[in-house]
């Protein structure tokens, strides 16, 4: 039975006759630890159907009956009809609970992805089914650039839910970079107050010669924070703060410029970047800039608790050492540390905040230059230069993500034609996606227990707003989702043919949610960027 759901369950029985109704007559009937689900299914379809979905008993006619049972995965779930036109929805988890309900909707068709009523009141429904599933990883996830071009809170909220309608449960949140810093920290006020705002933006590519003179910033204040982090909890998505150390921090410089290597450079003199690419202020190995750090990260424990956020990231990415090799203090730390050079001396700076994180009960995660000089024993690796590094790192008894940007950085262009608005790197289209494997076929059994997972990232440099986004990330990340999520065959003999069948029921899903995707005929008018210098790589990705 096809019933065009994504990501494909692992089986989907034609039950016959019968079915579940939906009417002002269904009910709810969740038992204890499914009320995350009964409330979302009370505000989601309630909203979309203008039901009021009240509370009654389990076994009262076309009642939606939510149940645990710890022998299924833990996010698995089975979601079964009953002849009375009802349907009992078990999970082996809450979470297994909530993924179910994503199931549901998508059965109940297009009109309950609206947020209200569309024609006259009716009966909503599907036939009679059986569906058991689970996930194929526990880490499923989008990282959302924030830093480049702040995206609003209520936007932020919105792809949080985007996330759940996909089943995906990791929330990797970018909310620090050269070109801003998003998170208000109280003991140090001019991380915001300073580091938040540029006075203007490139338009493209770092070669443009384009320039985007209006001002840009924005931050989340500590209650925006605790907002969406609750929001994600409540949709079972795990929120991973990033704040990026010890490159990619002039924004952080520029507010407090005793951060940088002041020996060799007047960082007095240094704005929050308005520019892409990679920029040579980095902080300074002292050990002033290891206490502000940790006063950072103190609050950010406090705003993303354990249960919400286990890891922490630290970024670790592209940090040249060529202020090190001048400034003479960090060659003095190299000398008293004992270290062999500016990469162990990074490595030096990431385990300091491996040990700080893991004697506060969490775990620190970072992009895999941090296995460069030698990796703390509880650190993971999000492998984005391509597979080599998460190869390594597993290999060598490190948990990993794989993200590799050849294949899942959605930023990437989505077609080789002209119109695609400035077009950054490969063409990594809808198929390309759906053909990704993130577990390598040359890493061994033991090793590939290590792989916790996948998760696509979004960089925004070249996406000033919501819309942008939208276009970038969709339809690409429901095939994403699909190979997180679904037990699927070797990455040729995927029924890619099927996918696109199941797509034409999703696009009319996203359609309702206001998704602004690329069609796949191509750009609309308004999503082409004409003129716009981007930075297209020809060819097919290396496999590295």
């Amino acid at each position: 039975m096809d019933m065009e759901l994504i990501p494909a369950p692992l089986r989907a029985d034609d039950r016959g006759r019968g079915g579940f109704v939906l009417d002002p007559s269904t009910t709810i009937a969740a038992a204890p630890g499914t009320g995350t689900t009964e409330r979302w299914l009370r505000a989601t379809l309630g909203a979309a159907f203008g039901l009021p979905l009240a509370p009654g008993p389990e076994d009262a006619p076309r009642a939606i009956v939510l149940r645990l049972d710890d022998s299924l995965a833990p996010e698995g779930y089975r979601l079964t009809t009953r002849p009375d036109e009802g349907v009992v929805l078990t999970g082996g988890s809450p979470a297994g609970v909530f993924w179910g309900a994503q199931t549901l909707r998508q059965l109940l068709g297009p009109e309950a992805f609206r947020r209200a009523p569309v024609g006259d009141a009716a009966s909503h429904g599907f036939g009679a089914t059986d569906i058991e599933d689970a996930p194929r990883f526990g880490w499923r996830g989008l990282m959302l650039d924030v830093a480049r071009h702040f995206m609003p809170k209520d936007d932020v909220l919105r792809y949080l839910d985007l996330l759940a309608a996909h089943k995906l449960n990791v929330f990797h949140f970018h909310l620090s970079d050269d070109q801003g810093w998003r998170v208000e920290i109280k003991r140090h006020p001019r991380l915001t107050e300073v580091g938040a705002w540029r006075p203007r933006t490139k338009f493209g590519h770092r070669a443009s010669e384009l320039w985007d003179d209006m001002p840009h910033g924005g931050y989340y204040t500590q209650d925006d924070i605790r907002e969406i982090v609750a929001y994600a909890a409540a949709r079972h998505i795990r929120v991973v703060p990033e704040i990026d150390i010890p490159g990619h921090s002039q924004a952080a410089i520029s507010a407090y410029p005793e951060l940088g290597n002041t020996d060799v450079v007047d960082t007095a003199a240094l704005g929050v970047w308005d520019d892409w690419g990679v920029t040579p202020n980095v902080l300074a190995p002292a050990d002033h800039v290891l206490r502000f750090y940790e006063g950072v990260f103190e609050e950010l424990l406090e705003l993303f608790p354990a249960e919400v956020s286990p890891f922490v990231h630290v970024g670790g990415d592209e940090c040249p050492k060529d202020q090190w090799k001048r400034s003479p203090a960090a060659q003095a730390r190299i000398k008293e540390l004992g270290l062999a050079d500016e990469d162990e001396l990074q490595s030096w700076f990431i385990r300091h905040f491996d040990t700080w994180l893991t004697e506060r009960g969490r775990r620190l995660i970072g992009w895999d230059e941090i296995l460069e000089g030698g990796l703390a024993p509880g650190a993971a690796v999000s492998s984005w230069r391509g597979y080599a590094g998460g190869i390594a790192a597993a290999e060598a008894g490190h948990d990993v993500v794989m993200c590799p940007e050849q294949q899942v950085y959605l930023d990437h262009r989505q077609h080789g034609g002209p119109d695609e608005p400035m077009p950054i790197g490969y063409v990594r289209t809808l198929e390309d996606v759906y053909r990704f494997e993130p577990v390598p076929p040359a890493l061994g059994e033991e090793a590939a227990r290590h792989v916790l997972g996948t998760q696509a990232n979004v960089w925004s440099e070249v996406m000033q707003n919501r819309a942008r986004v939208d276009y970038q990330v969709f339809p690409r990340l429901a095939a994403f989702a699909e190979v997180a999520w679904s037990a699927l065959p070797a990455p040729d003999e995927r029924d890619f043919a099927g996918f696109e069948r199941r797509m034409n029921a999703h696009y009319a899903r996203l359609d309702a949610l206001g998704v602004g995707y690329r069609p796949p005929s191509g750009p609309l008018p308004w999503q082409k960027r004409p003129g716009i210098l981007g930075r297209p790589i020809e060819g097919a990705p290396p496999n590295v």
